[in-house]
């Protein structure tokens, strides 16, 4: 993905997922690369504070950061190997200034979604939905940001001006004798943008110097890398909502609406996360149940940001000043949050869920995750290892395993830390225990039951949640797909 420029359009002169040749290619005075990599990073910060928890995300995830002249501007790079890359032009934020910066990776980000949620083939083909995309995201980012027009550049501003395609659609639908919608009803929706620039006898053709975005293949967009990278990003956006981020609730809420309408994949997408509950209802898919859902809204609860979130007095007192509310910031190395999900062996655990599980948890960011086969004993593995039941043999761990009754106390005992699997002491403390069991073995008590999650598969016990002290607990469906 690349932001838009005013001058020619040259093709890029080196690879640009290659991170040395990026770095070598005539490097700008340090001083003004120092500049700009400050104000990138104050538009990070503003974003993680107050004004986007998704694009903040993103960035997140984009690990190399890296200021460069092989590109113009700015653009996100999603690589076939699975990496991002935010790549920018430091003459250029600078020539911008901390607003327009922020609203460049705004845009950016916004894109990514985009991509991601409504990335149908014909839809990507047409140049009127090409030009709508512009439309939309710089519409959201000019209200998102609490701007009145485009950022400039040299005294021009720069990108898609939403108000001058509304004006030129305003002008084609009258002289063909239609009538056309208000401003707020043509950017409500994303789908209505495009809509309504499909009833334009002429839609405008912008100049693809505005905005790389309208050149297709002008930067490397692989489209798994975007899924990989967006779901995950939205996924830890909704998990900072159900935590109690205001500002994620907001972005994520607005982001749903925008972007539902008329589209079956995003709608779908969005049921897969299980956003619905933002708003109290849920999507009906084929996908997800109630219970990945409700794990999604436990998860977030029980994994909870630590002791390393400071509130930042300069900066809270500037927020409190301007009547905005006060975010909790980070401060030094913040510890991974330990996972564990113990699964049990001594029936048979439906294949789908335990995938479900694996790309979930690796989805979350800062999670340290432990995963425990049991029966009568416990046995650690590896997602996607899987065995011949019976007995592993010795030395041989990380396979799953089953058979031979069931011991919920052999669990607890292990991440407890009081008993040795293979010569070894489960060492760390965690932060939520997922189980996931017909239920049927003696109930038990473990030390902080508040961290326990219990998932029971069809026809199980469901004891953990009338247990004295009541536990997590939630049945899954086991014939969902």
């Amino acid at each position: 993905m690349g932001y838009g420029e005013q001058g020619r359009r040259r093709p890029p002169v080196v690879d640009l997922a290659d991170r040395r040749a990026l770095e070598a290619y005539r490097p700008a005075d340090a001083a003004v690369v120092e500049e700009a990599r400050q104000l990138k990073e104050a538009a990070l910060l503003d974003f993680g504070l107050t004004e986007s928890a998704v694009a903040s995300w993103l960035y997140a995830k984009c690990h190399h950061q890296i200021a460069t002249t092989a590109v113009d501007t700015a653009a996100v790079v999603a690589s076939g190997d699975g990496t991002c890359l935010l790549l920018y032009n430091p003459d250029f934020f600078v020539g911008l200034g901390l607003s327009g910066v922020k609203f460049v990776l705004f845009h950016e980000a916004r894109h990514l979604v985009h991509r991601h949620l409504l990335a149908d083939p014909e839809l990507r083909d047409d140049p009127v939905f090409t030009l709508a995309t512009e439309v939309a995201v710089n519409h959201v980012a000019l209200v998102r940001l609490g701007r009145a027009h485009l950022p400039l550049l040299d005294g021009r501003p720069t990108g898609v001006d939403p108000r001058q395609v509304y004006d030129a659609y305003v002008e084609d639908l009258a002289t063909h004798g239609l009538e056309p919608v208000s401003y707020e009803v043509f950017t409500e929706t994303d789908m209505r943008v495009y809509g309504e620039l499909k009833r334009m006898r002429h839609p405008p053709v912008p100049d693809e110097r505005l905005c790389v975005h309208l050149v297709a293949g002008a930067v490397p967009a692989d489209q798994q890398t975007i899924d990989t990278v967006t779901s995950s990003a939205l996924l830890n956006s909704l998990l900072a909502a159900r935590r109690g981020h205001a500002g994620a609730e907001r972005e994520l809420l607005d982001l749903m609406g925008r972007t539902e309408e008329g589209s079956a994949r995003a709608t779908r997408l969005w049921g897969t996360l299980g956003a619905g509950a933002l708003r109290g209802e849920t999507t009906r898919t084929r996908t997800v149940d109630w219970w990945q859902r409700w794990l999604v809204d436990v998860l977030g609860s029980k994994l909870r940001d630590g002791e390393r979130l400071v509130y930042p007095k300069k900066r809270g007192a500037l927020l409190a000043a301007l009547g905005q509310d006060p975010m909790l910031a980070r401060r030094g190395p913040v510890r991974d949050k330990v996972l564990v999900i113990a699964y049990d062996t001594s029936g048979s655990m439906p294949d789908h869920v335990i995938r479900w599980l694996t790309e979930l948890v690796g989805r979350i960011d800062g999670v340290e995750a432990h995963w425990l086969s049991f029966d009568a004993v416990v046995m650690p593995f590896k997602p996607g290892e899987r065995s011949e039941m019976g007995v592993p043999p010795d030395g041989v761990w990380g396979s799953v395993y089953g058979g031979g009754g069931t011991s919920f106390q052999a669990v607890a005992d292990h991440v407890e830390g009081r008993t040795e699997v293979n010569g070894r002491v489960f060492d760390v403390r965690p932060d939520a225990v997922v189980v996931l069991t017909d239920g049927y073995a003696p109930p038990i008590t473990p030390a902080e039951p508040e961290k326990w999650i219990w998932l029971i598969t069809e026809g199980g016990n469901e004891w953990p949640e009338t247990h004295t002290p009541a536990m997590a607990c939630h049945r899954v469906t086991t014939g969902s797909r």
